[in-house]
């Protein structure tokens, strides 16, 4: 028994060790991808704070970033941490639609609407970070989708908090205006987030954090409202199984927002942080973990509350809502269409007076 438990013991490990070889291999098969170069030698709206290594040239060509994802750089956990939160949503989706109607339920859109917004952001956020690289158009391009991913997946929080998790007293105060507000600031979150890195040039850091911060903590105070007036309202005595999810969603959403806000990690180890540790990776993994917290919450109250929602929620407010979900993902595209314009029209005046 022992030697056979030590062969499957070397077995996982020759395993792991041939995983680790994959970005070798994968360099000498393709010996004409370029390595990466330091911070001095790329522009500086590509520039990290306290990054100095890791960063990949430009004007390369596509198969070069494409192929990059398993190369060693500085946004390889980046792109791989949401690369793989997106795997693991498809694979909760497939899940909850072997029991879920999505189709012939109205009352589970929001659910949907949740889940494909969520394998949206995650799907834009992994692309931004593998392919931004290429040109100063490919950047600004790449992460203002990223942005339309973060407002379309602001409102499917709202739309689950709102539809699953409201209660009657707040329901019957906000439910003329809630969806109608969280698109409003969906869409204001996009064009801060977007206005913040068109003015990478121009504003200090902590000005680009303003503008990109302020519009989303606004969208998720207004779009969490439901659930934090659920988990203050929670006692022990009370059978709620969604609750601890509710909890922990929180609990992730505030760490990844402290981690966005503040690089803590490479500031305090300049240089170290550079491949690995650094702090918008943690803000990936806690926002990944935010998300499947939501989403199982929202399972829990889709099947546990239904009597509650079936009540308080007219028979057409979910195609309603479903039709704003439509109407801010084409708002936010426009806005992203407005706003590279103007980036245009800088990299133009900038090609002519050279």
């Amino acid at each position: 028994m022992a030697t056979i438990v030590m062969e499957r013991i070397g077995r996982v490990f020759i395993s792991l060790q041939q995983i680790r070889e994959v970005p070798r291999m994968l360099t000498e098969a393709a010996p004409s991808m370029p390595g990466t170069v330091m911070d001095t030698e790329v522009p500086h709206y590509f520039r990290e704070r306290y990054v100095y290594t890791g960063y990949r040239p430009l004007y390369q060509n596509w198969r070069y970033y494409f192929l990059s994802l398993f190369q060693r750089h500085n946004e390889t956990i980046n792109v791989w941490t949401h690369l793989l939160a997106f795997l693991i949503l498809l694979v909760k989706f497939r899940q909850l639609a072997e029991t879920v109607d999505f189709v012939g339920d109205p009352h589970s859109w929001p659910l949907l609407i949740l889940i494909l917004s969520s394998l949206t952001y995650s799907a834009f956020s992994a692309a931004a970070h593998l392919l931004g690289g290429k040109s100063e158009l490919c950047h600004y391009t790449f992460f203002f989708l990223d942005y339309v991913g973060v407002a379309q997946y602001q409102y499917g929080s709202a739309i689950v908090h709102f539809y699953y998790a409201v209660d009657e007293s707040l329901h019957r105060h906000v439910h003329g205006v809630f969806m109608l507000a969280a698109t409003v600031l969906s869409c204001l979150s996009c064009l801060g987030c977007c206005y913040g890195k068109y003015c990478n040039h121009s504003l200090p850091t902590w000005v680009r954090k303003v503008c990109q911060v302020v519009p989303s903590a606004l969208a998720y105070l207004w779009d969490s409202s439901p659930v934090a007036k659920r988990l203050m309202s929670w006692s022990s005595a009370s059978n709620d199984p969604a609750i601890i999810y509710h909890f922990g969603q929180v609990a992730f959403f505030l760490s990844c927002a402290f981690f966005f806000t503040f690089p803590l990690l490479e500031r305090c180890f300049p240089g170290r942080c550079d491949f690995v540790g650094h702090s918008h990776q943690m803000f990936h993994v806690f926002l990944s973990c935010c998300t499947l917290c939501q989403i199982h919450a929202s399972h829990l109250d889709f099947v546990g509350r239904r009597k509650l929602y079936s009540r308080l929620h007219e028979s057409g407010d979910a195609a309603l809502f479903v039709g704003l979900y439509a109407i801010t993902v084409v708002v936010c595209t426009l806005i992203v269409a407005f706003m590279l314009r103007k980036v245009k029209k800088v990299l133009d005046l900038r090609a002519k007076s050279k």
